[in-house]
């Protein structure tokens, strides 16, 4: 395997906290000039299920979802029980 496929240029190379310290920076800036774009409760609603529909149809996935909420919802109950 190629070592130059691997590494991370550019933002990607930056620490975390320097990653956060620029994207804020632009962000404080583009929505000074009035430039940044804020999402409207419709448009959110509609990104979420966007994303929700995408998520769905990785049936191993929701499976796994599924399978731990109940495993977590049965120890809760017998804590609860336990009391």
């Amino acid at each position: 395997m190629d070592p130059k496929k691997n590494t991370k240029r550019g933002f990607a190379a930056l620490d975390p906290d320097t990653r956060k310290a620029i994207s804020s920076a632009g962000g404080k800036a583009v929505h000074a000039q009035g430039k940044g774009h804020e999402f409207t409760t419709e448009e959110a609603r509609v990104a979420g299920a966007k994303g929700g529909a995408s998520v769905a149809k990785d049936v191993a996935h929701m499976a796994e979802i599924g399978r731990r909420g109940g495993l977590a919802r049965h120890r809760r109950l017998d804590s609860e029980a336990a009391e």
